[in-house]
């Protein structure tokens, strides 16, 4: 069996859970012995089996949603050869879709997030967000079969595109490599980055989207008690407008209290696995989330997890064990906005700061999603499910 799996994030270009999730699937599909070619967008890499494609100079100067399509059309000639494609995410699915109607192949894709829920994304797209709706609900619609990282995310899938079969829609859910993501002790990374580990702390790592709710959690710091400090790993923003509003929510955090730690660059895995041990908590304040895998990396260092009770979030965080859930009711015109956002920013500094105030019982959260992490969400196991549906849609294609 040979499989092509397309991808916009492979190394060294990550930014989010998407390329975790290609990247280590990868990983495991090819130590079980299934020949894998990865076919990534960017620049060159010198990984074996692994080809990439750059935007057409033709389309340098076309909206973001038009290059894709480029990349996409590059990709298909590569795939003949392959026995099922695989896509991840609607940046790859163009590609997937055509390679499969064009070589006679199962299109198999994994929906990391879905473009109906992520309205926000025409401020960043303009017209080109039409572009990839499109693109996705194509994908979608045509493929073998669809993977949905959660429960969450599969009812999101069937609601979202009503015309799909719901027997070709299966969960398969995201993993961590608990061997990289570890508790690490490191004070010197620490006092690199101005985090005291004798006080408090609460730790969100994430891209500046409306999706990852920062602004949510910015408003609920300064509803928590003076001796916390918020330690944030955010940067990547998706639009001016969004890095201004964070900029000045932060400003106006700083004016009033101590221990507002921003770090804007990617950090390497270990410095981020240092402040994430030495977290209290760790938080997602998300407002759309399919799984996110952050809260299996902050688990797997053994730090407590608050998340909104959103999306697969509460398929990851077991309230009262590995952490805390944050009630969230939500407006359902996709957009994921708290129906009363000043009561979801209490809530969220409600729950953030009972975790707080309670170490013990916050390190035995981090004990607890620690075991869960290892447990219940290796890619060994990830990988088997995956390679078994790859050979049921092959069967059903002959």
């Amino acid at each position: 069996m040979r499989v092509d799996i397309v991808t916009k994030e492979y190394p060294p270009a990550i930014y989010g859970g998407a390329g975790v999730h290609a990247t280590e699937l990868v990983k495991s599909l090819r130590e079980g012995g299934t020949e894998v070619q990865v076919r990534a967008f960017g620049a060159p890499r010198t990984e074996p089996d692994t080809t990439s494609y750059d935007t057409p100079v033709e389309l340098a100067d076309a909206n973001a949603a038009i290059q894709t399509l480029g990349v996409d059309l590059e990709i298909v000639g590569g795939v003949a050869g392959a026995d099922v494609v695989h896509s991840h995410t609607w940046y790859a699915g163009f590609a997937g879709h055509i390679a499969g109607l064009l070589h006679g192949i199962p299109h198999v894709t994994t929906a990391h997030s879905l473009e109906p829920l992520r309205p926000w994304k025409a401020e960043q797209l303009g017209g080109g967000y039409a572009v990839s709706s499109y693109i996705e609900k194509t994908a979608m619609e045509g493929a073998a079969a669809v993977i949905a990282v959660s429960e969450g995310m599969r009812q999101d899938i069937l609601r979202s595109y009503p015309a799909l079969d719901p027997a070709k829609v299966r969960v398969i859910y995201n993993g961590i490599d608990v061997d990289a993501w570890r508790p690490v002790d490191d004070a010197a990374v620490l006092a690199r980055y101005g985090i005291d580990p004798s006080r408090p702390s609460v730790v969100f790592v994430g891209r500046i989207t409306r999706q990852k709710g920062l602004p949510y959690l910015l408003r609920a710091v300064a509803q928590l008690p003076e001796d916390v400090q918020v330690v944030l790993c955010a940067g990547a923003p998706d639009t001016p407008e969004i890095m201004d509003e964070v900029r000045e929510l932060v400003a106006g955090l700083r004016e009033t209290r101590e221990g507002v730690v921003w770090i804007e660059d990617m950090l390497p895995r270990d410095e981020l696995c240092a402040i994430l041990t030495s977290a209290t908590t760790f938080v997602c304040p998300s407002v759309y989330e399919p799984l996110g895998i952050v809260n299996l990396e902050a688990m797997a260092c053994g730090a407590a997890v608050v998340g909104a009770a959103t999306g697969g979030i509460p398929e990851v965080v077991v309230d009262g064990v590995t952490g805390r859930l944050v009630p969230i009711e939500q407006v359902q015109d996709g957009t994921g906005t708290p129906v009363d956002p000043e009561r979801y920013v209490a809530d969220l500094a409600r729950v953030l700061t009972e975790v707080v105030s309670d170490p013990d019982t916050a390190r035995a959260y981090g004990e607890a999603g620690r075991k869960r992490a290892t447990e219940s969400f290796s890619w060994a196991q990830i990988a088997a499910e995956t390679r078994a549906l790859y050979a049921e849609v092959i069967a059903a294609s002959r």
